[in-house]
Formats: C-alpha cells, sequence, structure tokens
C-alpha cells in the first residue's frame, strides 16, 4: 500500500502565500502578541518561528518577554494591556508558563476576539456547541490538513490518545462535529492496544516518543502524530505503519507547520472582522 503523505510543510507554505494577498488588503497590518514568561529555550524557539511566520506574510508581530518570577497577577496585567490594545488583533501565552502561575486563570482572561490560538474555555465551548471561535491551533490545523488532502471523516472510527485541553479535547470534538464516531483514550486506558486498533483514523497527541506501536494500528488506517521529540520522532511508531496505512503525517514537516500556519490565518481572520471584511 503506497500511503499519501499528508505534508503539513508544503500546505502551510501555500496557506502562507494566500494570507500575504489578504494582508495586503487591510488597512493595518495584523498584530499577533506573543507572551514569553521565563526562559525556556523550547519556548523561546516556537514563539521566535511564529514571529517569523507573522514576518512572511507581511504581518507584525509584538513580543512580551516576562522574568521567571512573574506572579499570576503580573501576567494577568500583562494580558489585560494586549486586549485593551486596538492595534493587536490575536494573542498567544506560550505554553508551559513558570509552576507558580495559575496558567488556566490566564489563558481565560485573553479576549475571545483576540484568541487566536483557541485556549480560552470560552472559545472551547462555543466549539463544541458548534457555534464560531478560534479553533485550538493544533487540531484546527489538522482538520485543514485532512480537508486538503480530502481525507473522508463523516462516518469514520477517529481514536485520540490524549486528552489535553489544547489537543486530544478539542481535536475529539472537532471531527465529532464534522460526525466521525470518536473515542478519547490515554496512557491508563485498559487494552490500548485493542482500542486504537478499532481506529480509521488513528491521532498520537500523547507527548510519549513512540508510546503508540505500529502494530496496535490497522491496515488503511490514517494516522495523525501530533507529537514531536528530540531525534525527530513523534508519539506514533510511524516506521512500522508507513507501509500499511492509507495516509499519515511526517514527523518533522506534518503537524507542526499547520499550527504556526493556523495560528496566524486565525489571526489575520481576526484583523478582518475589525475591518469588516
Amino acid at each position: 500500500m503506497t500511503a499519501i503523505v499528508l505534508d503539513g510543510k508544503a500546505l502551510a507554505k501555500q496557506i502562507e502565500i494566500e494570507l500575504a494577498e489578504r494582508v495586503k488588503k487591510l488597512k493595518n497590518k495584523p498584530i499577533l502578541a506573543t507572551i514569553l514568561v521565563g526562559d525556556d529555550p523550547a519556548s523561546a524557539t516556537y514563539v521566535k518561528m511564529k514571529g517569523n511566520a507573522c514576518q512572511r506574510v507581511g504581518m507584525e508581530s509584538q513580543k512580551v518577554i516576562l522574568p521567571e518570577s512573574t506572579t499570576t497577577e503580573q501576567l494577568l496585567a500583562e494580558i489585560d494591556k494586549l486586549n485593551n490594545n486596538s492595534n493587536v488583533h490575536g494573542i498567544l501565552l506560550q505554553h508551559p508558563v513558570p509552576k507558580q502561575i495559575d496558567e488556566r486563570a490566564c489563558f481565560d482572561r485573553i479576549s475571545l476576539a483576540k484568541d487566536v490560538d483557541g485556549v480560552t474555555t470560552h472559545g472551547f465551548g462555543r466549539m463544541a456547541m458548534g457555534e464560531f471561535a478560534y479553533g485550538s491551533a493544533t487540531p484546527a490545523g489538522i482538520m485543514k490538513l485532512l480537508d486538503h488532502y480530502k481525507i473522508p471523516i463523516k462516518g469514520k472510527r477517529a481514536v485520540i490518545v490524549g486528552r489535553s485541553p489544547i489537543l486530544g479535547k478539542p481535536m475529539a470534538l472537532m471531527l465529532m462535529n464534522r460526525h466521525a464516531t470518536v473515542t478519547v483514550c490515554h496512557s491508563r486506558t485498559e487494552n490500548l492496544a485493542e482500542v486504537v486498533k478499532e481506529g480509521d483514523i488513528v491521532v498520537g497527541a500523547v507527548g510519549r516518543p513512540e508510546f503508540i506501536k505500529g502494530d496496535w494500528i490497522k491496515v488503511g488506517a490514517v494516522v495523525i502524530d501530533a507529537g514531536y521529540h528530540p531525534g525527530g520522532i513523534g508519539d506514533i511508531e510511524l516506521k512500522a505503519v508507513i507501509d500499511k496505512c492509507s495516509a499519515y503525517t511526517p514527523v518533522p514537516g506534518g503537524v507542526g507547520p499547520m499550527t504556526i500556519a493556523t495560528l496566524i490565518m486565525q489571526t489575520v481572520e481576526a484583523a478582518e472582522k475589525v475591518e469588516g471584511k
């Protein structure tokens, strides 16, 4: 079986070209504000990548860098400033924040209109009910990838391994809203291998390197690996499924580029809404 490679890197480039044209039509450049608390090198890299993507489409990025010692109250005050800044169209609080900060309280302080990363409980609730909200960027990016490659979703059995509030849970609801039958499982699920074998679509979002083994996945499944770990491996033992799956996301170059492209796209949409476009 020759599997379709769900090339997120190529699709992200195509999306950026389209976004650059949309940005040119706006009176004011969209601005994405990124907040980085502390000095985690991986987080700093992610923020830099998002800033570079803004630059490529003609947007601006506003960086807010706060010390490791920042309190919840101080971070909330910074978010309030961005909420009240009419020039800022999107706000991204880079996860994770230092342990003394109430991350959920800070996510939920972001204005719904500027929640372009889809992290607020209000936005999650609206999305779950089929109402408009900016989707959590990684699962929303996965949905765009599935649509681009015309992967059937309606009526399919989808199995998601992972239940995080910004990936596993919103992924489940997005697929359910598109008429998939969805099972959400995790590292403590009994008979996990047998559950995964039921999936026509399998999403690895558990955050452990190659936790999902190749022999857990049935022939012809669509394999979405949302993990990324040192050495360029994901949450799924991809090398063991490439010859038997119908489609898969490579690691790297699959889900990751789509996360950033979706974040940028949703910021452009927020700017268009402000200008009534």
